[in-house]
């Protein structure tokens, strides 16, 4: 089915043509409806499936006939819980919408707020923000609330693990009471769920399964090996693969830290990546990466939320994530628009529930690999509910 066909108009045809998306994904197919209706929706689907242009398409179409009636409104609002979010829902918004005569804006702390505060000055269509700025900004009267139309929470579980809860209840306080509620998760969790019956009465539902999330295109493996040896090990299949752009996750920014020093002393520069680090150099980073300039960036989880590079061809587990979801989450960073990607990750003997969790979810053991020389001391038994024989 072509995008034509969901009732989206010519200029954002056109445009999508340009950014060679062909056809909708799942999601897309499912959620640009349902929006476009003016009917109340919460989703759940990983990174990866598409998400931002299935809430976003149906806005602009909706916004597409008017502007921003008067200075400091904006008439749809997105919540990401990170300033890389905010900035790569931006850009696709941005492209998304060259074609029609409507604005859009990233508005997130770490940086100089009068910059944001002059781009509202004259009224914003569209307004991707993180919420403590977006309360500042409010606070401080440089943006008002009574022109939105929609509110969309993007990656609202994420929001709720960073304990955005109450900056969260105090927009919805804000906002007007006939405006269309768009709800976007990983999971659809009992914290997600509460979340939603406190603003949305009767919305219709959509859930992406994890294995359809879990692309056909991504080579996952995974290699067991000693705690004590992951760096060694991440070092020998760098230089022996000739790894080229690898993003690489980790638990803790500390650890972050570690592993590139590390990794720098094996003679392979990395940069670590994680919300420790200023705003400016974060952004820098990330375009480095994009560019090429990075060939190895080691990120925290919670910072990697808005890490989006098109043909990314790996990445890999440094530390296997909980929850289960966030397995998926991670691995849809690579094996986009439909390009090869592989998904490595490095299990030690303390990972083993970790491991069984993601690959229940999963719904089938993940490969194991073993490479010479790092064999591991402490073998990590296999998933007994997915494999009865051993």
């Amino acid at each position: 089915m072509p995008f034509s066909r969901l009732g989206l108009c010519q200029p954002i045809v056109q445009a999508l043509s340009a950014l060679n998306y062909t056809k909708p994904t799942t999601i897309q197919s499912k959620a640009i409806p349902v929006i476009l209706e003016g009917r109340d929706l919460i989703a759940a689907a990983q990174t990866g499936t598409g998400k931002t242009a299935g809430f976003m398409l149906p806005i602009l179409e909706k916004l597409r006939h008017a502007q921003a009636q008067k200075k400091k409104r904006v008439r749809a609002l997105v919540l990401v819980p990170t300033r890389e979010l905010a900035i790569q829902v931006a850009e696709n918004t941005a492209a998304f919408a060259k074609n029609l005569p409507l604005t859009c804006l990233a508005m997130y702390g770490g940086v100089d707020e009068q910059t944001q505060k002059n781009a509202l000055i004259e009224g914003v269509d569209i307004l991707i923000a993180t919420p403590g700025r977006l309360l500042d900004m409010y606070r401080q009267r440089a943006v008002y609330f009574e022109e939105i139309e929609v509110l969309v929470l993007d990656e609202a579980d994420r929001m709720l693990d960073m304990g955005f809860i109450d900056d969260i209840n105090q927009v919805f306080d804000r906002l007007p009471g006939d405006i269309q509620h768009v709800l976007f998760s990983a999971t659809l969790s009992h914290r997600v769920r509460d979340l939603a019956k406190t603003v949305i009465q009767d919305p219709d539902e959509i859930s992406i399964a994890a294995r359809q999330a879990s692309k056909k295109n991504i080579e996952q493996w995974l290699i067991t090996v000693d705690k004590d040896k992951k760096s060694a090990l991440l070092s020998h299949l760098i230089l022996e693969n000739h790894w080229d752009q690898t993003l690489i996750f980790i638990e803790t920014k500390h650890g972050a830290a570690k592993l590139v020093s590390q990794l720098e002393k094996r003679g392979i520069a990395a940069e670590a990546f994680h919300s420790g680090r200023s705003q400016a150099v974060r952004a820098k980073l990330l375009a480095d990466f994009k560019s090429g300039a990075v060939k190895y960036l080691v990120s925290t989880g919670v910072a990697a939320r808005g890490i989006d590079i098109e043909a990314l061809p790996r990445v890999v587990n440094y530390d296997l994530p909980f929850p289960a979801d966030e397995y998926v989450h991670r691995i849809g960073r690579t094996g986009r628009a439909g390009v090869a990607g592989e998904a490595i990750s490095l299990v030690s003997k303390d990972n083993f529930k970790n491991l069984c969790m993601i690959e229940s979810r999963l719904g089938h053991l993940i490969e194991r690999r073993v490479i010479e020389g790092f064999e591991p001391k402490k073998p990590v038994p296999l998933n007994k509910r997915l494999n009865p024989s051993s």
